[in-house]
């Protein structure tokens, strides 16, 4: 099995597990984004800023790896035209549930985001794309895809994962491994990973995430740093991950 299928099935029991990310949202909250009463987050503690989007009525916006009925909705609210991309057949369940129950069309595309986007190119004017580049191995070819599938002007906002988590133990109190963490390469980093039936993760660094978008041609305009909301790393202010804002040129 392909370690993409592994992740998808593992974030299909997650969802059936009330999972945080795959909770989506209620009707109460779709209608106060209605109202224009609205937060979205890339990373666990800090809402992106909503200087950060603009304008979102009439505009094409991508939900990379974002399925799960949370972020979606609230675009569709704003007046936005929404596709949502996501290996989760879970994950994409919910957006067609809160998409029928609210109303509103949405476009739900099943794919995995390592292989080429299914799309034309210069297709959105934004993408939003949460955590998730630590469940791929190889995070350079999709902001390249991003790039190319972006409109002149077009923004994209990542959460990246810093790879920290990687280094310790469960209780974030010991140093377990090195860098790099690649359970397709390393066996005993494949079993913790089982254990704890966390799919296949990986670590990138920035050079690969930040230094990737930057190969890709954005010019990033924004960032900040958050923590995972809990536990030991947490306890300390210490970050685990980064969010950026990234700008395709235009013409």
């Amino acid at each position: 099995m392909e370690y993409q299928d592994i992740n998808a099935l593992t974030i299909d029991r997650w969802v059936a597990e009330d999972w945080e990310w795959g909770k989506p949202i209620s009707h109460e909250d779709y209608h106060k984004a209605l109202a224009g009463d609205w937060a979205v987050f890339l990373t666990p503690t800090k809402p992106v800023p909503r200087a950060w989007f603009g304008e979102l009525r009439g505009k094409s916006v991508l939900g990379l790896a974002s399925g799960g009925g949370q972020q979606m909705p609230v675009f569709t609210a704003a007046g936005a035209h929404c596709t949502v991309l996501d290996y989760s057949e879970a994950q994409l369940a919910s957006e067609r549930t809160v998409a029928q129950r609210e109303g509103y069309e949405i476009t739900v595309v099943r794919a995995d985001m390592t292989k080429p986007l299914p799309f034309a190119d210069e297709s959105f004017d934004l993408i939003f794309h949460p955590v998730s580049n630590s469940y791929v191995e190889e995070v350079r070819p999709i902001f390249r895809e991003c790039f190319r599938v972006l409109k002149p002007g077009g923004s994209l906002l990542a959460g990246l994962d810093n790879g920290v988590n990687f280094l310790f133990d469960d209780d974030e109190r010991y140093l377990l491994n090195d860098f790099p963490f690649n359970p397709l390469k390393n066996p005993e980093q494949r079993r913790q990973l089982e254990q704890s039936d966390c799919g296949m993760q990986f670590s990138h660094t920035l050079d690969e995430q930040i230094g990737g978008q930057l190969e890709a041609g954005f010019i990033l305009t924004e960032l900040y740093e958050d923590t995972n909301g809990e536990g030991n790393l947490h306890k300390h202010h210490f970050p685990s991950f980064v969010v950026t804002r990234a700008i395709k040129p235009s013409r």
